[in-house]
């Protein structure tokens, strides 16, 4: 077991980390008062290696592990947890086009996503099929060379921004068999989009249904072989749940932060609140929860890299405890604010509202008990 970090590690970290305070921090407020899509500084991340952060070398990629993946997503979601989930979402994206796409499909769309010149989106969820996602009716009907998509994904990052849109269609049956992945390209005849969310967090990304009608995509677009979506869409998803788990790191990281330095600084009742020792256990707390649920996150991320078997049940225990935790410590440093916690002059506020949507995607926390369940019952 291996506890510190390697000078390269340290190295991108301390790149990921200046980055996260000098190109993202002194905006992220304003990216989500005015729900702005930072394309620019989205591009900057690109140029630092975080567009493919594991996605192989050949056409751009960082070639990185998943553990180093983790480190540099703590760092960018200290400084806004919205963009740096996108540029999570954009990472698993390309990497599933890398992993199990062709030469032909590598080559044509990873040298832009690479750069982020281009954009991606995950399509997995749609109205009907949430937690459920084997039930989805997405249907491409084969005509020629080309698949004729019909339906609707919900929910999805980068909706109508992003340029590529990694979809989970139905090919054949019902069930998980019948489902395959396509590569969608922006500007695609019968492919829509709809209205633009309005949420509750989340805001530097836009979030809109992604709608199919009567779509032509090439079969050459197709990832794998038919029938094999639902496997790379869980693949994908295991590193998906690590990198949400890290963004929870980095924002309840900052709010802790941000409570310390506080409860330093105020005075009640003719002391400082940090004098308190009831207030000091629950900042105890708080930082013994961030460091379970980090070490949680690097186990996780140390399975997938070693292609342990129980990658995917150490990354759902991993998912469902850090997101957890990490609300539970931004929330709590919101109430050892007191009201200035709640307005908007103050961060908390914000990162609270980005963290409550990571117990929802990649999988309900509820899916992540699923998950758990079956495997410890299975013994």
């Amino acid at each position: 077991m291996q506890f510190e970090l390697s000078e390269d590690q340290r190295a991108f970290q301390d790149v990921a980390r200046n980055f996260a305070r000098e190109r993202m921090a002194p905006y992220a407020a304003e990216w989500d008062e005015s729900s702005i899509f930072p394309v620019e500084a989205l591009r900057g991340a690109a140029e630092l290696g975080f567009g493919g952060i594991y996605c192989g070398e050949e056409h751009g990629g960082s070639a990185l592990g998943r553990l180093d993946a983790s480190l540099i997503f703590e760092e960018l979601a200290a400084a806004c947890p919205s963009t740096a989930a996108y540029i999570s979402i954009h990472n698993m994206a390309a990497w599933m086009i890398d992993r199990f796409g062709n030469a032909d499909q590598r080559a044509r769309f990873l040298p832009k996503l690479m750069t982020m010149e281009h954009f991606a989106s995950y399509c997995l969820t749609e109205p009907s099929a949430g937690s459920d996602a084997a039930s989805l009716r997405t249907r491409a009907v084969k005509d020629g060379d080309h698949y004729v998509l019909n339906g609707e994904k919900a929910f999805i990052s980068g909706g109508g921004a992003s340029d590529v849109y990694v979809c989970m269609v139905r090919t054949g049956g019902d069930g998980p068999k019948g489902i395959s992945c396509l590569v969608v390209e922006k500007g695609t005849p019968g492919l829509t989009f709809g209205k633009k969310e309005k949420k509750m967090g989340w805001n530097s990304q836009p979030t809109a249904a992604v709608i199919f009608e009567d779509c032509r995509v090439p079969v050459a677009n197709r990832i794998g072989e038919e029938g094999d979506g639902f496997k790379i869409a869980m693949k994908g998803l295991d590193g998906g749940r690590l990198n949400i788990a890290s963004c929870s790191l980095g924002g309840a990281r900052f709010c802790l932060e941000q409570a310390r330095d506080y409860m330093k600084m105020r005075k009640q009742f003719g002391k400082a609140l940090a004098e308190f020792q009831a207030l000091q256990f629950r900042l105890a707390d708080m930082a013994i929860e961030l460091e379970a649920a980090r070490l949680m996150v690097h186990r996780a991320a140390a399975s997938l890299d070693a292609g342990h078997s129980e990658a995917t049940q150490h990354c759902a225990m991993a998912k469902r405890f850090a997101t957890d935790a990490g609300f539970k410590v931004a929330n709590e440093a919101l109430q050892l604010h007191g009201g200035y916690g709640y307005i908007k002059e103050y961060p908390i506020e914000r990162i609270v509202r980005d963290l409550r949507v990571h117990q929802i995607l990649e999988g309900t926390n509820e899916i992540m008990r699923l998950i758990v369940a079956r495997r410890v019952l299975a013994d």
